[in-house]
């Protein structure tokens, strides 16, 4: 079995009823499917190596052409696909499991980093145009997200089978700042930029900090 893409959404952490990034992959689905892409979508839970281990296991089972992983930042202003993925687990706040991993790997003796094979800058692009707030991130974190991004791009670059698979991570800001339609409505748009795009945009967008 192959389908076009595979969507990964968290389930809701630290005491909230609802994780923003579901919903936005949840609702993007759909409209995907209406657009003649093969989408699928799965549910990760908040937890250090088991929210990676399920994505894994989507990617082995469907064999999608693209993977893009979706997470919550609710700090930001805007939609963030991320560049690169760090080789550390590093803990504020436990996870759903109660697991809070301090200076580990998410790898052991793997690279320090692995980068993102999605268009980032043209994903990016193309929701400026659409008059969506959107950047490039520099850094995921060091919680679950990071965990799963690292994972996903490890896979990916060290499985045979899975050769020619590209993945990546975007960032969703909280609801009050784009609410879930919209952010469901730029998640499809950067599927659809990232299915048509295998060179980057050669756009500027790095961070002095």
């Amino acid at each position: 079995m192959s389908i076009d893409v595979l969507l990964s959404g968290f389930a809701p952490f630290d005491g909230a009823e609802l994780n923003e990034s579901w919903e936005a992959v949840r609702e993007s689905v759909p409209a995907l499917v209406a657009r003649g892409v093969d989408a699928e979508a799965v549910e990760l839970p908040v937890e250090f190596g088991a929210g990676s281990a399920l994505l894994a296991e989507a990617v082995r089972a469907l064999r999608p052409s693209l993977v893009v992983a979706v997470g919550l930042a609710a700090g930001r202003s805007a939609i963030t696909p991320e560049r690169v993925a760090i080789n550390l687990r590093d803990a504020r706040i436990p996870d759903n499991a109660g697991a809070s991993p301090v200076d580990e790997p998410v790898v052991p003796g793997a690279p320090v980093g692995r980068f993102s094979t999605l268009p980032i800058k043209a994903m990016v692009a193309a929701l400026a145009a659409d008059g969506v707030p959107a950047a490039v991130s520099q850094t995921a974190g060091t919680y679950v997200c990071n965990d799963v991004f690292y994972a996903l791009q490890h896979l990916l670059a060290t499985e045979p089978a899975l050769e020619g698979i590209r993945g990546g991570f975007v960032h969703v800001p909280a609801a009050d700042v784009i609410d879930a339609p919209t952010a469901a409505r730029a998640l499809a748009r950067m599927v659809e930029v990232a299915l048509t795009t295998t060179a980057d945009a050669r756009l500027p967008g790095g961070a002095e900090h």
